[in-house]
């Protein structure tokens, strides 16, 4: 149960990646292909290591060379057992919803189950010319192609009419999913529309916090709560996901991460607009105010759950992963997460239980 709500979702702690080129022990970058293999690997571990979800985010570019995540999602569903695997973003607005369907129930069949996908309209806009989108068009194709994928969900022949694609009449579409549905989310950044759209349609919400306090999202909890209901819904889970670095201790953690995040971020910041980070901006995001998870097994797992009872959520997915660390430390970070953070945080928020449990009584 989430423990600022008591609603019943069970807690899922997490990894997400966007596939950042990894860089061997001497700070040299690798190839795509070797970035993809350590992302198996990587994906892997994680199941090992008690990980409930890993999820890759699609890209488009040097930087991040993962534009099929769903092909590499299935080489580590092959040699897990246990693990989730999903997206972390799919970009529907550029994608076509019946593929996407096609591909994650596939994805679904050969994990046993296991998948999910959250969509998004796409921060990262490189898919957009690539696949032929006009960026004028950004909202009409994510609120369609995000309404014709939930038709896809609900199973059976699906009819559906629409401007941006063709339409679909009593349409059946394979292969089928054994089951319910898959689960499905809506990315959301700071949009209350794109909240009150994934209650409209049926998704989870999924809070991407990157940048400054995580308190300022709960107002969206609440008004996905509220627009659920408004809408005759039944209660959905919200997720949080936002980026960090684990190490062994705290000090280790923030030499490790902070070249390669200013780098990336310097980097990003020249199309995207983003502010450069200062060390002093930096170090105020990775404590207990920021949006960044970067510290020592404690550390990280105190402030997850601190932020999870806050936005009372029952799902947070760490993104790990910054262009320039090796696979050796995103390996340690995998298992650092997996055997201490993670139950480090059921411990504190069971703790938090308890103790609300016995204020009442």
């Amino acid at each position: 149960m989430t423990p600022a709500t008591g609603e019943p979702f069970p807690l899922v702690l997490g990894l997400d990646t966007f596939g950042d080129v990894t860089h061997d022990d001497d700070g040299r970058p690798l190839s795509h292909a070797e970035t993809i293999r350590d992302l198996v690997e990587q994906g892997v571990l994680a199941d090992q290591a008690g990980i409930g979800y890993f999820g890759i985010g699609e890209h488009h570019t040097g930087d991040f060379p993962l534009s099929a995540a769903d092909v590499v999602l299935a080489a580590v569903a092959a040699r897990t057992t246990r693990i989730r695997l999903g997206s972390a973003v799919t970009v529907l607005s550029s994608d076509d919803p019946v593929r996407v369907f096609q591909r994650y129930s596939t994805l679904n069949a050969v994990s046993g189950g296991r998948a999910e996908v959250i969509i998004g309209r796409g921060s990262s806009i490189d898919s957009f010319p690539l696949f032929g989108y006009d960026l004028a068009d950004y909202e009409i194709l994510f609120e369609e192609k995000s309404h014709l994928f939930a038709e896809l969900l609900k199973g059976g022949p699906v009819t559906w009419h629409g401007k941006t694609r063709a339409p679909l009449v009593d349409q059946d579409v394979v292969p089928h999913v054994e089951g319910p549905p898959f689960p499905a989310w809506i990315g959301v950044g700071g949009s209350p529309q794109s909240v009150v759209r994934a209650a409209r349609h049926g998704y989870s919400l999924m809070l991407a916090i990157i940048g400054g306090p995580p308190s300022r999202f709960a107002p969206f909890s609440q008004l996905f709560r509220q627009a659920l209901e408004s809408f005759g819904r039944d209660p959905l889970p919200v997720g949080v996901h936002s980026p960090g670095h684990v190490a062994a201790t705290d000090d280790q953690a923030r030499e490790e991460f902070w070249p390669h995040y200013l780098e990336v971020i310097r980097r990003i910041s020249r199309t995207r607009g983003f502010a450069v980070p200062t060390k002093e901006s930096f170090l105020h995001e990775i404590g207990p105010h920021g949006a960044l998870y970067v510290g020592s097994p404690e550390t990280v797992a105190q402030k997850i759950a601190a932020n999870v009872t806050a936005l009372g959520a029952s799902r947070f997915e760490l993104k790990y992963g910054m262009g320039g660390l090796s696979h050796k430390a995103l390996m340690t970070n995998i298992e650092l997460y997996g055997t201490q953070v993670v139950p480090r945080v059921r411990e504190l928020l069971a703790d938090t239980v308890s103790s609300v449990s016995e204020s009442r009584r």
